[in-house]
């Protein structure tokens, strides 16, 4: 009987959030180990993202990008608390989620992902990314554009097959970046967004969550020093590297990124 209560005790609830282009697809390998194990897993689409039916031009800002995750979360039961797991861009996401909801997260996991720090602009990881991807063709064939309102255009990005390969893929099988480029769409970029250029976050709600930092070792699309300055805006912040992995750590180092995942719920919940 002790040994089920304790079975039981360490089943958790664990709530993916994808970056930018992607959708809750790029979760599959990990959902489908997480869930094997005995957890729960809850894969979202962000707004205008993976099978979503909005457009990107029509998300309004980004709170409302990230209004499924802040749902929910908002949405959990009583007395639970979730694990929030987010890559690259879904960072941000994580961070707005864990100002407004600090008792409904057990712990943040970023997985190498954005890490804004309270009291500055979440806009800080942009800035700072941008002067460490100082190569003119850094984004080799992305294509940035406006749409949407002429007299309110947004700006657009959409990854390119060469970035993905090259940026994004190197390390992970030649099927899941064949998926990839079959399932990536245009994502807003919300460089001029309110919610992310002002110090919305604080040390009291959002400092106040447990933190992780999962280093993609090899990462060509920021590096892993740039990973660990992130986590370094944050005191208290756990890193823990993984080897062998390139940007999208769900595809280059799955297991080893789900073992990760499960060994950290168990030790901060």
């Amino acid at each position: 009987m002790a040994s089920g209560m304790k079975q039981q005790q360490r089943r958790h609830h664990f709530v993916l959030v994808h970056g930018a282009c992607h959708g809750a697809w790029s979760w599959y390998k990990v959902s489908t180990l997480l869930s094997s194990a005995g957890h729960r897993v809850t894969a979202l689409d962000m707004a205008a993202c993976g099978a979503s039916p909005v457009r990107a031009e029509d998300v309004p800002s980004f709170e409302e990008y990230s209004r499924p995750l802040l749902d929910a979360v908002a949405g959990l039961p009583p007395e639970e608390k979730a694990v929030l797991v987010g890559h690259s861009f879904g960072g941000q996401s994580l961070a707005l989620a864990m100002e407004r909801y600090p008792d409904r997260v057990a712990v943040a996991v970023f997985v190498s992902a954005a890490m804004p720090a309270a009291g500055k602009p979440m806009s800080l990881v942009f800035e700072q990314a941008s002067q460490e991807r100082r190569s003119a063709d850094f984004l080799l064939d992305c294509k940035i554009g406006a749409s949407g309102d002429p007299q309110h255009p947004v700006e657009i990005l959409q990854f390119g097959p060469q970035y993905l390969e090259k940026r994004l893929y190197q390390l992970s099988p030649p099927e899941d970046l064949t998926l990839a480029m079959a399932l990536v769409r245009p994502s807003r970029r919300f460089r001029e967004d309110e919610t992310l250029s002002g110090a919305v976050l604080t040390a009291e709600r959002y400092g106040a969550v447990r933190r992780v930092c999962i280093v993609a070792e090899d990462d060509a699309s920021w590096s892993a020093d740039f990973q660990r300055r992130m986590a370094s805006w944050n005191p208290g912040t756990e890193v823990r590297g993984l080897q062998g992995a390139d940007h999208m750590p769900m595809f280059s180092k799955p297991r080893e990124l789900a073992e990760l995942l499960m060994e950290i719920a168990d030790k901060h919940t």
